[in-house]
């Protein structure tokens, strides 16, 4: 039983290393967990050679079908740009939707739907779901700047040897969070929004790149940093579910990936709880009212939004309860290790526990091996390395032209 336990608890956790190689302590550990993947961020990332390396590496002690995630939404959101090219910001995409035509790269329409923006052939365009008729048509060449943001970051990041940029950002361009959130959202409405977004994922799919939408339910009325403190967003359900909720309602047949807040949200059902610890947000409403059926993930456990909630350890075992799939802890080895032994501990003191626990570790690992492909993508030559950068900054280019022209 405690062997299942732990293959069990580690098999939940997608932790983080402390540099650009693996030290004899990490495989150590990575070997006593087995976690169900690997984020790497810009202090592990030197170039494509050594990235690619350290994931092989790393990932040998992984589950199967394990996740190898980095953060890529463009701006200053995005761990590659030092080794790659800067990718412009989700805001400046989107402006550029709004204030551009066919001139930006779309393609010619077909009866199957758009290209993906990228020279490829045409796929299918997603079905519009949820939405009250304020997004433009999917048969509008604007939106196929978005997808084309979303094919060169899934390029991106497979070149790097990942499958995941934890991207797009679905939250809420509001005043109330512009100094926390800045360039990372796509318009102050929903709308706007899932006009983007899906777009964005089309482009990312059509890569074979999972995306992740975050941060549910939605940080567009924080005037905090969850990496610091808990944002308490003071907004209704009824506004949250007309508005803040409604990306999520739209997209949800399309989102591979949603990552849940530590925000919490003082006039809804659990006043004070961080949502990624929450019963009522993530069972209730994600779960039931919503009806997504892909991957939760919790957002990193150490940052303060939860962590100055509740102890790191029960904060793991509460997401787990409440319904996550995957818990990220990005930093240290230290806490990694105490959630091990907290779930562990927790699932030896409660049966029901332990149950719930290896159940939520073989529905983690049916979705992710319906979710990611096995094996690592192909290495770019050099020259193919330096074509992406160039189309790249080409991409750039003409964002900024864009945005020239808006003025």
């Amino acid at each position: 039983m405690t062997q299942s336990l732990r293959n069990a608890a580690g098999s939940l956790l997608v932790v983080g290393i402390e540099g650009p190689a693996l030290t004899a302590m990490e495989r150590a550990w990575l070997k006593l967990l087995r976690p169900a993947g690997i984020i790497l961020f810009r202090r592990n990332i030197e170039d494509t050679k050594q990235t690619r390396a350290l994931l092989a590496e790393s990932t040998q002690f992984c589950a199967a079908h394990c996740t190898r995630f980095v953060d890529v939404e463009g701006g200053t959101v995005d761990r590659l740009r030092d080794a790659l090219a800067p990718i412009p910001p989700v805001e400046a995409v989107a402006q550029a939707m709004k204030l551009n035509g066919p001139t930006l790269g779309a393609k010619t329409k077909t009866r199957q739907g758009w290209g993906n923006g990228l020279g490829g052939s045409a796929i299918p365009g997603p079905q519009v779901r949820g939405t009250r008729g304020t997004l433009p048509s999917l048969m509008d060449g604007r939106s196929a700047i978005a997808r084309e943001h979303g094919g060169l970051i899934a390029r991106a990041v497979k070149a790097f040897g990942f499958n995941s940029p934890l991207a797009p950002v679905l939250d809420l361009g509001l005043p109330a969070s512009e100094k926390v959130l800045a360039s990372r959202c796509a318009g102050a409405t929903a709308g706007e929004v899932v006009a983007y977004s899906r777009e964005f994922l089309a482009g990312l799919a059509a890569q074979g790149v999972a995306g992740c939408g975050k941060h549910f339910p939605g940080l567009g009325g924080g005037t905090l940093d969850s990496h610091l403190e808990t944002p308490k967003i003071r907004r209704t359900w009824q506004k949250l579910w007309r508005e803040d909720l409604e990306p999520y309602r739209a997209l949800r047949n399309e989102l591979p990936m949603v990552m849940v807040s530590h925000a919490a949200y003082p006039l809804t059902k659990e006043k004070r709880r961080p949502a990624s610890v929450s019963s009522f947000w993530v069972g209730e409403v994600l779960r039931k009212r919503i009806g997504y059926r892909g991957i939760i993930l919790s957002d990193d456990l150490e940052m303060g939004g939860v962590a100055n909630f509740m102890p790191m350890g029960d904060a793991a075992v509460e997401a787990v309860r409440v319904g996550s799939d995957l818990l990220l802890i990005c930093h240290h080895p230290e806490p990694i290790l105490n959630v091990y032994e907290a779930l562990i501990d927790e699932g030896e003191r409660s049966t029901a526990f332990g149950r719930l626990l290896q159940a939520r570790a073989r529905e983690s690992q049916r979705k992710r091996a319906k979710t990611f492909r096995a094996g690592m993508p192909a290495a770019l030559s050099k020259r193919e390395f330096e074509a992406l950068r160039a189309r790249i900054l080409r991409f750039g280019e003409k964002v900024a032209a864009a945005a020239a022209q808006s003025r």
